[in-house]
């Protein structure tokens, strides 16, 4: 019955936006397939019924969208999950991210439902979830619902290694952690002063060590990626410091802000051995 349900769902997503491209991946001019959407579908299921198991309102998600375990890290990008009620009283869940477009230096916030979270040829169809303390709760959730205060602690100017203690750019994990200090900290209105409140209370940035050829190749060709908001003693030494998914829930938890951080697999296809990944599916 699951298993034609999400047939379904695949089939009329399909049907609606033939000619759409996934969150994060405005690139790809393939369409998903079916059984694409079936995945990401399963999964955004499996975390709905999670969160709402959970009883929160606000959650961090993150997903894992690239393999990036050559730097040792398993997740690469996250979110600020919330509930609402829509209309017509049904309870719904939203994801309000962070996204570049086609590999650009340029960014905007979007609010998202799961399955478009999802939907996105992830490496891993899992998911990772750290339910915020009742206090972030109670502070962020008015905050994600508003139009004029999502965007506080946005800076459009992207770059996927932004250095975490600048504000010439912005990546995704960034935005989203200093959202929540800004959430907060009544007196963090900007990003320098949510920056100041993170180091306070004891955030500490994933060091990266990528070398000289690897960041001139990188800037060279890659819109998205730039070094030079790091300071160059930093730099020069090969320590690249940025926010990354496992730095976030590290801090979260340290900082006794959120809960261990759980894992949500979905059902291989319900009563079906696990699949292969596909063809084309981001490595």
């Amino acid at each position: 019955m699951k298993r034609a349900l999400l047939a379904m769902l695949a089939a009329a997503w399909l049907a609606a936006v033939p000619h759409a491209a996934p969150a994060g991946q405005a690139c790809e001019t393939r369409p998903l397939s079916t059984r694409e959407i079936e995945r990401g579908m399963a999964l955004a299921q499996a975390t709905a019924q999670r969160l709402d198991a959970s009883g929160a309102q606000v959650v961090v998600l993150a997903r894992a969208g690239q393999d990036l375990s050559r730097w040792g890290l398993a997740w690469s990008h996250l979110g600020l999950a919330y509930r609402e009620t829509t209309p017509q009283g049904q309870a719904v869940w939203r994801v309000a991210h962070k996204l570049n477009a086609c590999g650009s230096d340029r960014a905007q916030l979007y609010r998202q439902g799961l399955g478009d979270f999802f939907l996105d040829r992830p490496h891993r169809h899992e998911a990772a979830i750290a339910v915020l303390s009742r206090d972030a709760q109670a502070r962020l959730l008015p905050l994600l619902r508003s139009n004029a205060l999502l965007g506080q602690w946005h800076e459009p100017r992207y770059s996927m290694v932004a250095y975490p203690w600048a504000q010439r750019y912005q990546q995704s994990n960034q935005w989203a952690l200093e959202t929540l200090a800004g959430a907060l900290d009544p007196q963090a209105r900007d990003r320098s002063t949510a920056q100041a409140w993170l180091k306070l209370r004891g955030y500490q940035p994933t060091v990266l060590r990528i070398g000289a050829l690897t960041r001139l190749g990188a800037r060279a060709t890659q819109a998205h990626i730039a070094f030079d908001d790091h300071p160059n003693h930093l730099r020069f030494a090969d320590h690249i410091e940025t926010v990354t998914v496992e730095s976030v829930f590290s801090f979260l938890q340290r900082a006794r802000l959120a809960g261990p951080m759980e894992t949500v697999r979905a059902s291989p296809t319900i009563g079906a051995p696990a699949p292969e990944p596909l063809p084309g599916e981001r490595t």
